[in-house]
């Protein structure tokens, strides 16, 4: 049985959760969204009356156990309650990514065999209707704004209101159907279905019951000490394993309130208007966070910038000692807290973090640089390392023993080991049930004792039982010297940089290093602003000479960093170019959490890969790239590729 707050319960589904916290947080706000400009509030109560009305809603439209049911569109209570809504009636929710293209949606509608799909908006409605003369087993599309689709065909077309309108309506006749569904959920019944990313082929659907998300959840909010109090804010794609266990697996164990902002673009507002307590966000919200901090600072006046670099040094210093309680001097903690009344506090309001108690970034590997400027402006930034697989969980970092370079310790109730080949292996009560209609890889993934393999390479500290992490196991390989080639840990510190957004760094099987750089248009745009240089594209900007001069002095910074290190000194980035286009999801060079698809860029570019090898110093490329309508296009360029200074073996640059 599971347990709660230390006891046994009955509570085996996320529906039993809702009635537990409609009955005792019932007053308590359960949801918030804004819109048009207004913050609208569900207290547990309501929620719990609109989910019921949802679901008696999907009973009337004959919604069997164990049919799926898509949820595609950006954060809303309403996505979140449709979700809870298939699950009394034992439906399997399968939420997809907004800004998935047709194909891809087509592929997870197809894969799923989803009956029924949960529209946001217009916009999502016309991919699932374009979808559906590919699919044939989708029976009903559901939306939520009624903008723009007025005079659609409706005969299997609804909104979500009118669907749990003509439930409430119904309710004599399913109330009884719809309870005996409820109390006949187990606890190793499907909860939600998400796919992964397909970083190395098609995406697999992950089959996660209400065992692994509640013993997830409920582990995960006593090692932090979570509380009903709690305010999130949810914005990050619900496809994604992260949001669902933050959203709704957290959410509904500790009963705390979900905000969803108004859209993405006011997302940062309403961040600062929450204040939320606890905080997840992937290393790139927080790079592209210091971007723009960066950018306002360039901009501000004289004193300010004084100001600003002059405390930002204290705090490198000074912050990491403080928040993890080591001893300090007290002239450290009296300039801290000046630093903190003019710069750290005013920061760290306008990035709405003024009361976050616990913040949490995974994903992939945060830039060294990044991390610790975070948390020297006094934000419990903290790592976890987890999987789809796992129901996100699988290593931790406890309070006072936060580090850059390890994720943590197992999370509670895992269990970690390192196989022979170096990969990192782990069980826990979070692992997933099976990858759906896929045997052969659930087999290959997990053997019969419950271990999964994570595709990751890494080692256990004997000394702190921290786990720390290399790289991808297929992405760590060698130089053709024998040297240990990492990419992601040399990417992320390109990364570190405002100007650069994004960094691919070849070198396996090679006798040296190059890169791929796409930088930051926002940052690189205000620079350029700033010293002059005018220019009419992201093309023309990316191969103007003081921009190639400038990310020339990036690349030798990081290279003089590596050179540091004994293990992948042999990394040093020896030739780069800049790429003509920013890396895209859409052009399948990015999946769609924004990971990037070594071997696909590779094989795209593959020209431009043998361009930095063969000495050349220029070379012309023509680029297929898909527009936002779904019509394709191609872009041709010349790019300049640079060799960057290295540093030898003992300390001067190398010939």
């Amino acid at each position: 049985m599971p347990r709660e707050g230390g006891q046994k319960t009955s509570i085996t589904s996320i529906p039993a959760l809702l009635a537990r916290n409609a009955r005792e947080f019932g007053a308590m706000p359960a949801y918030r969204e804004k819109e048009f400009g207004i913050w609208q509030t569900w207290t547990w109560a309501e929620a719990a009356e609109e989910i019921r009305a949802i679901a008696l809603g999907l009973l009337n439209l004959g919604i069997e156990r164990g049919d799926h049911i898509a949820i595609i569109g950006r954060n809303r209570p309403a996505h979140y309650m449709a979700m809870v809504a298939a699950q009394m009636v034992r439906a399997v929710p399968v939420p997809l990514y907004q800004d998935a293209v047709s194909d891809e949606m087509a592929y997870v509608l197809d894969h799923s065999g989803a009956r029924l799909v949960v529209c946001g908006d217009q916009e999502q409605v016309d991919k699932v209707i374009e979808a559906q003369r590919r699919v044939g087993n989708i029976e009903h599309v559901i939306y939520i704004d009624r903008r723009g689709l007025r005079k659609y065909e409706h005969s299997h077309l609804n909104a979500l209101t009118d669907i749990a309108a003509e439930g409430r309506a119904s309710h004599y006749r399913f109330d009884g159907e719809l309870d005996r569904r409820i109390s006949e959920l187990g606890f190793d019944d499907t909860c939600v279905m998400l796919y992964t990313s397909g970083t190395t082929g098609r995406p697999k659907g992950v089959v996660l019951s209400n065992r692994n998300i509640i013993e997830a959840s409920r582990s995960s909010s006593e090692f932090d000490r979570l509380q009903q109090g709690e305010q999130v804010l949810a914005y990050l794609p619900m496809a994604w394993v992260g949001d669902f266990i933050f959203s709704v697996g957290q959410a509904y164990w500790n009963g705390f309130c979900v905000n969803c902002p108004e859209r993405a673009g006011t997302m940062h507002e309403d961040l600062h208007e929450i204040g939320p307590t606890y905080f997840f966000a992937p290393p790139r919200y927080f790079e592209e966070r210091i971007t723009a901090i960066t950018i306002r600072m360039e901009d501000a006046g004289n004193i300010k910038k004084w100001l600003y670099g002059t405390f930002m040094a204290i705090a490198g210093q000074v912050g990491p000692k403080r928040l993890d309680g080591k001893p300090m001097r007290v002239w450290d903690r009296f300039r801290y807290w000046l630093g903190d009344i003019l710069v750290y506090g005013p920061v760290r309001s306008r990035e709405g973090m003024s009361n976050v108690r616990v913040a949490y970034t995974a994903g992939e590997a945060i830039g060294p640089e990044i991390f610790e400027f975070w948390r020297s402006l006094g934000i419990n930034l903290k790592q976890l390392y987890g999987q789809t697989e796992a129901s996100v969980f699988i290593t931790q970092q406890p309070d006072n023993e936060v580090r850059v370079d390890t994720v943590g310790i197992p999370s509670p109730g895992v269990e970690i080991r390192i196989d022979d080949s170096g990969e990192v292996l782990y069980r826990s009560p979070g692992t997933f049930v099976e990858y759906f209609r896929n045997p052969e890889a659930t087999a290959s993934t997990r053997d019969p004792d419950g271990w999964v393999a994570t595709g990751d390479a890494g080692f256990i500290e004997q000394d702190t039982g921290h786990l720390r992490i290399i790289d991808r196991a297929k992405d760590v390989t060698r130089m053709s010297g024998g040297e240990m080639f990492a990419p992601k840990y040399i990417e992320n510190k390109l990364k570190f940089y405002p100007n650069i957004l994004e960094a691919v760094v070849f070198g396996a099987a090679r006798d040296r290093c190059c890169a791929f750089i796409n930088i930051d248009l926002a940052a690189v745009g205000s620079w350029a602003e700033r010293n002059g240089i005018a220019y009419a594209s992201y093309q023309e900007l990316a191969g103007n000479p003081k921009v190639y001069a400038m990310v020339q002095g990036h690349v030798e910074e990081v290279n003089r960093t590596i050179a540091q290190d004994e293990m992948l000194s042999g990394c040093q980035i020896h030739r780069f170019l800049i790429l003509h286009k920013e890396l895209d999801a859409d052009d399948g060079e990015l999946t769609r959490t924004r990971k990037v698809r070594r071997a696909i860029i590779g094989e795209k570019y593959r020209d431009l890969v043998d361009a930095l090898y063969d000495g050349s110093s220029e070379i012309h490329t023509e680029t297929e790239v898909t527009y936002e309508d779904g019509r394709t296009g191609s872009i041709s360029a010349t790019l300049e590729i640079r060799d960057a200074a290295v540093i030898g073996n003992t300390g001067r640059k190398a010939a």
